[in-house]
């Protein structure tokens, strides 16, 4: 099943269940329920932008998107974030103060939803469940969260059927915003820094500089520049000053054989030949330099 399916799939059933857990909250009076229906209407929101926007990401690159559609999969997860981020906090905002004023609820039509509940994000998990871009791992989170989710419903729910402690269930939507709070921020705050172009987490671009300095080719290493579109394709440009007397060819391989060992496959490498040349004297300069760009 392709990943766009996968996620249409579970728009729906995230959907359909939200409304569900939005008519029987009121109904049964529960602010857990409100509160998962709303995390799954985020979901649900989330996972339709995704699932447009992820089908878009894997167009080629175009005259008007030079350098591909890539980064749309990434708004799907900015969208994401920002929904169950608002939608937490106003759950937070509405049930503090129900703590010390709880209402009776309907423990046992909560104790049957949940059920319902477990076995339809146990369906979805299981469809999602092999996902390789950074969606699919947010939506498969979700899932996850939304069965430990329901498994505290069920278990107050119980709780009710034995004692009056109606705080439980308030205590239980905080518990279940601030759950998703703890996972939404940082994987909003990761986004947005593959979305400012910072250099993508686990490369360290001091290193790389090193090596490239090092190498017996390279006179000198102007500037460096590494980013990524998605969190998984990352692309550097680097611009250097050779050796005189250097071939091209032999120079760019060395160099983008360090950039490969760091999963860095686009590589730009702009070549100044200008200062090598006066080293060069009256030497004859290497063929293909003529083709590179001139940078004092």
């Amino acid at each position: 099943m392709s990943s766009s399916k996968k996620m249409m799939l579970a728009f729906f059933l995230n959907l359909g269940f939200a409304l569900i857990e939005g008519v029987f909250g009121f109904l049964f009076n529960s602010s857990a329920v409100l509160a998962d229906a709303v995390h799954d209407l985020g979901d649900a929101l989330a996972i339709g932008t995704a699932a447009f926007l992820e089908r878009f990401s894997h167009k080629k690159a175009d005259l008007r998107y030079s350098l591909g559609y890539k980064r749309f999969s990434l708004l799907g997860a900015m969208v994401t974030s920002a929904i169950l981020i608002s939608g937490s906090s106003l759950i937070l905002v509405e049930n503090i103060p129900k703590l010390w004023a709880p209402e009776p609820v309907n423990h046992r039509g909560m104790l049957l939803l949940g059920i319902l509940a477990i076995l339809i994000n146990l369906t979805a998990s299981f469809i999602i469940r092999k996902g390789q871009t950074r969606n699919e791992a947010i939506l498969s989170l979700h899932f996850l969260e939304d069965i430990l989710g329901w498994l505290a419903v069920i278990l107050v729910s119980i709780l009710l059927e034995f004692t009056d402690w109606y705080f439980l269930d308030p205590l239980l939507s905080l518990i279940i915003a601030g759950f998703i709070l703890s996972k939404a921020l940082p994987q909003a705050y990761s986004t947005l820094k593959i979305f400012l172009e910072a250099v993508p987490e686990g490369i360290d671009l001091h290193q790389l500089r090193q090596q490239v300095s090092q190498l017996e080719t390279v006179e000198q290493v102007y500037q460096i520049n590494v980013w990524t579109m998605d969190g998984l394709n990352h692309y550097a440009s680097i611009h250097i000053r050779p050796k005189a007397d250097v071939q091209e060819a032999f120079c760019k391989k060395a160099i983008r054989q360090i950039f490969e060992n760091q999963s860095i496959y686009q590589v730009t490498i702009e070549i100044d030949w200008s200062e090598a040349e006066h080293l060069a004297h009256d030497k004859e300069r290497p063929q293909s330099a003529n083709h590179s760009h001139h940078h004092h």
